[in-house]
């Protein structure tokens, strides 16, 4: 996904054999993130040296005196040239974190965010409200990228079987691998558009749908717009394909008393709210992320459609 534009070169040499400590080594890379404009110089200089090194956060707190060799140097030499490029951190290392489990990435799946775990809470409250999770038997993920929302959403819901589709094979291997590695099942990962594939019923459905107004892509920061895939970014010209697609497939698959829960764009919640109310789905308030921002739309079946 990476395009010229956002490769950019790195300053000479930021650690050198015999010359520099772990500690040293940090401290460079710290400031030539910060003097890059990097938003998070230092975790990312920890985080890129452990990994060149092949240490954990412990360890590499314990030997910060310890000097680098050649071979120590040209590697994270050459991670922080490639973050200087603006590759996300997590693409670099190739796992990001999501809801305490470590994921696997891909240039197929989108690297999974913190503000996508307030579906998951959404979707924990609404189940919590209505009684006890045992209760929950089968639930979607449409678009799963990595697996991120139905394997979190497996390690809260015993008794829960979970799909997860991608109309990407490549995304939904990766997905089966995480699964596979994590222990978590039972899962079933499928290559289809949204919920084309799909017959009801689910008494839970989540989806992060793509849903950058195409038009604004090319606005976004490099490490978004030039190493997401666009598949997982582009709603469309106002922002909401994904939306209708969803309005259109998940009423029909609904449990009575299923809980449908989605990612929201900022300032998307009353566009999205009125796809899915004329759907026929009874909404819910929307829950707000840790910035304040409406995040998670929550809607169900009425009483009146339930069979």
């Amino acid at each position: 996904m990476r395009s010229p534009a956002a490769v950019s070169t790195a300053p000479a040499r930021l650690a050198d054999a015999g010359a520099i400590t772990i500690a040293g080594a940090r401290r460079a890379l710290a400031k030539a993130f910060r003097t890059a404009g990097l938003d998070s110089p230092e975790l990312d200089a920890r985080i890129l040296i452990g990994h060149a090194l092949g240490l954990d956060h412990a360890t590499l707190a314990t030997a910060p005196a310890r000097v680098l060799d050649r071979a120590e140097c040209d590697a994270i030499n050459e991670l922080a040239r490639r973050r200087l490029a603006r590759e996300p951190v997590a693409r670099i290392t190739g796992c990001k974190e999501f809801w305490s489990l470590k994921l696997a990435l891909a240039p197929a799946t989108l690297v999974p965010r913190p503000e996508t775990e307030t579906v998951i809470e959404a979707a924990l409250a609404a189940i919590d409200a209505q009684g006890p999770r045992t209760r929950i038997r089968r639930i979607a993920d449409l678009g799963t990228g990595s697996g991120a929302l139905v394997l979190a959403l497996l390690g809260e819901l015993p008794s829960a079987f979970g799909i997860g589709t991608d109309t990407s094979l490549n995304a939904s291997m990766v997905a089966r691998a995480n699964a596979q590695r994590l222990g978590i099942a039972p899962v079933a990962f499928i290559v289809c558009d949204m919920a084309a594939a799909l017959a009801g019923p689910f008494d839970l459905i989540v989806c992060n749908p793509p849903y950058i107004i195409s038009a604004d892509i090319d606005a976004l920061a490099p490490e978004v717009r030039d190493f997401d895939p666009r598949s997982a970014l582009d709603g469309g010209a106002d922002g909401l394909d994904g939306y209708r697609a969803i309005a259109a497939a998940v009423p029909a698959l609904l449990a009575p008393d299923g809980v449908l829960a989605v990612e929201l764009g900022a300032g998307q919640a009353p566009a999205v709210a009125a796809l899915f109310s004329a759907a026929g789905l009874a909404l819910r308030p929307p829950r707000t992320d840790v910035h304040g921002v409406p995040r998670a739309l929550l809607a169900m079946k009425p009483q009146a459609a339930r069979a």
